[in-house]
């Protein structure tokens, strides 16, 4: 039997390992980055060994230092997680040649599933309906459009649809560096790209199969939302979706927990193999939820030999959401920085598996999903409904997230009547940007940091904030919201606080709540007022202000047509020198950030007069990149 398990991996699926590892009496070992060294999951272990530096090439891509980190912490067992090495089968004979044990597939199952060429072929000779590939090289417009995938890895790296030909040859060469970089192998292929197709996957334990999950709602080619059962889906499809997964499960003698994943065609009802994870899946809560199994003790009793695996029981529905530390509206840009509030309202029904928590810091080196939040009830509607709830009344400050977004989906008629496909997004406007209210939210977070450094005041604390003998002007509170000056004029005094045009009073003012008064409706806002920052959240949702300085330092201020670096990361190449005329929209360089590459493009036609960084420079947030003169009129 087990008795130490090492999870090599991070965040939040190390602390899900390790809550069915305390269930079972089994003793855990964390592995950290030096920039992981204080997330949760590193004090939740029993044993933590540090793994010296930040990038995943240097800690958790080493197979070396982590059977070290095993055998000098005592475990007997290694759980790869998902992501990283956790479908290296070279990383699990290494476990195995090590004395320990590995809790997964065989190193065999994992390598002829590894390849999505090689497994392609090998479903097509079991039986299981594929797409062909096909020859970039020999691709015409009547094959268009086409989807290039990276043959190892996934995650929607390495992933690009192409609908024209001038650009396929780019789009290849930038499929094959972003999987090389995410996956250390950079080689793609191409095959059809089925418009309006739904991504349905299996899951599998051995040969056994526990229902199936729909995907479909994505965005770069990586699911956010998940749920099982899968919506609109016939019984006879279904049925042949299960035994098209349990035959690529023969297939390769499967032992474990496993995915079949399926791309489905509503219009035809035809599916198609896509590949087969050999690993735990992010969405598999939906699974055990609905299912009422344990999908990591399964993998462990696997492992140890001593598992039998009886029918499991089917009831209700579960959709999840992957919480991710992103602005949609800028291009899925990933954010870092300090998690100052993080919480979800903990209500029956509801499973949060997070890897964050309140204090956090999110760094630029990994995936960006802080949780995964879980909704569980008798019907879809229900469990749709539950999870609005919970993520309505969630409190997350400090970096910007996807959450809105989530929220549009799942509140969106054409999500509620199971409408989904891989487009979802794009074909039901999801991404423009939602219209906020910001009157409300700009006044409560202009009382509150008034009554905040009132407290603050070491003299004169009874004298009404804001009193004036006699008034002449309002006070102004100013602000940032996303590139938005925002400005609020208002009084104070005996009275209360009310907006500079008397359309709002603050009937209750504090520090952290202020209940704002107009047009006869009282708006309840909860107000956390930091040092360079303000968040509001109410019924209308969560606004984020940043404070405006009074005095701005000349050394911050940058030169006309600057390119800012919109998050930490690396520059990975750069398109231009300088000197050289740009029309706008042109790429001038790319940055890696989170496993994912990020194009800085031109905002206008111009001359490149500056580039002030280099091929493998590290940058931060703000930094500037390179200067576009723009040409004159």
């Amino acid at each position: 039997m087990i008795q130490t398990l090492l999870v090599a991996n991070r965040a939040e699926i190390a602390s899900r390992v390790f809550a069915t590892c305390r269930r079972l009496g089994i003793s855990t070992v964390a592995v950290h980055s030096d920039a992981d060294a204080r997330l949760p999951y590193v004090v939740e272990a029993d044993v933590a060994v540090r793994l010296p530096g930040d990038s995943p090439s240097d800690t958790y891509l080493r197979a070396d230092l982590l059977v070290a980190a095993a055998e000098a912490a005592g475990a007997d067992a290694v759980h790869p997680g998902y992501g990283f090495l956790s479908e290296n089968a070279d990383f699990a004979r290494a476990v195995i040649a090590a004395g320990l044990t590995w809790v997964g597939p065989t190193p065999e199952s994992i390598e002829q599933m590894g390849d999505k060429v090689s497994a392609k072929k090998l479903m097509a000779d079991a039986g299981v309906p594929v797409l062909t590939d096909l020859d970039p090289a020999a691709v015409t417009e009547a094959d268009l459009p086409v989807l290039v995938k990276a043959a190892a890895g996934g995650g929607g790296r390495g992933m690009r649809i192409v609908r024209t030909l001038d650009r396929l040859a780019d789009e290849v060469r930038a499929a094959s560096d972003e999987a090389a970089s995410a996956f250390g192998d950079g080689t793609v292929f191409v095959e059809t790209y089925v418009e309006h197709g739904r991504h349905v996957e299996v899951q599998v334990v051995g040969t056994s199969v526990h229902g199936e999950r729909d995907c479909s709602v994505q965005r770069r080619h990586q699911k956010i939302v998940e749920e099982t059962p899968a919506p609109r889906l016939r019984d006879e499809v279904r049925t042949a979706l299960h035994e098209a997964a349990r035959a690529a499960a023969e297939a390769v003698a499967y032992r474990g927990a496993g995915t079949v994943e399926f791309l489905y065609d509503p219009d035809t009802e035809r599916f198609w193999f896509l590949e087969m994870n050999t690993r735990l899946q992010v969405e598999h809560p939906v699974t055990e939820l609905v299912h009422s199994i344990d999908l990591v003790a399964l993998q462990i009793g696997e492992a140890e030999h001593s598992w039998t695996m009886g029918a499991s029981t089917t009831e209700g529905h579960a959709v999840e959401v992957r919480l991710y530390a992103e602005d949609p509206q800028r291009e899925w840009q990933p954010q870092s920085g300090v998690l100052t509030a993080f919480e979800v309202p903990d209500l029956p029904g509801l499973r949060v598996d997070a890897g964050y928590a309140a204090g956090s810091t999110v760094s630029t080196h990994y995936d960006a999903m802080l949780a995964k939040v879980v909704a569980h009830a008798p019907t879809r509607d229900a469990a749709i409904r539950l999870l609005v709830s919970a993520l309505t009344n969630a409190r997350i400050h400090g970096v910007t997230t996807n959450r809105d977004l989530l929220l549009r989906v799942l509140r969106s008629e054409a999500f509620r009547a199971g409408d989904v496909s891989t487009d979802f997004l794009d074909r039901h406007g999801m991404l423009a940007a939602a219209e906020v209210d910001l009157d409300v939210s700009a006044f409560a977070a202009a009382v509150a940091l008034a009554e905040t450094q009132a407290a603050a005041r070491p003299v004169q604390r009874g004298v009404p904030t804001a009193w004036r003998n006699v008034v002449s002007a309002p006070q102004t509170s100013r602000f940032t919201h996303r590139d938005d000056d925002v400005e609020v004029g208002w009084y104070g005094g005996r009275d209360g606080y009310v907006s500079a045009d008397g359309t709002m009073r603050a009937v209750n003012a504090s520090q952290t709540e202020v209940v704002v008064e107009r047009d006869g409706v009282r708006h309840r806002c909860e107000v956390a007022v930091s040092e360079q920052a303000v968040d509001v959240d109410s019924a209308a949702g969560h606004v984020a202000l940043r404070r405006t300085p009074r005095f701005v330092d000349p050394a911050d201020q940058v030169a006309s047509g600057s390119l800012l670096a919109p998050m930490p990361g690396s520059v990975v190449s750069i398109a231009v020198e300088p000197g050289a005329e740009v029309a706008a929209g042109a790429v001038v360089l790319v940055l890696e950030a989170m496993k994912m590459q990020h194009t800085v493009s031109a905002p206008h036609a111009g001359t490149v007069t500056e580039i002030p960084v280099s091929v493998g420079a590290q940058v931060a947030a703000g930094d500037v990149l390179a200067v576009v003169q723009q040409e004159e009129a």
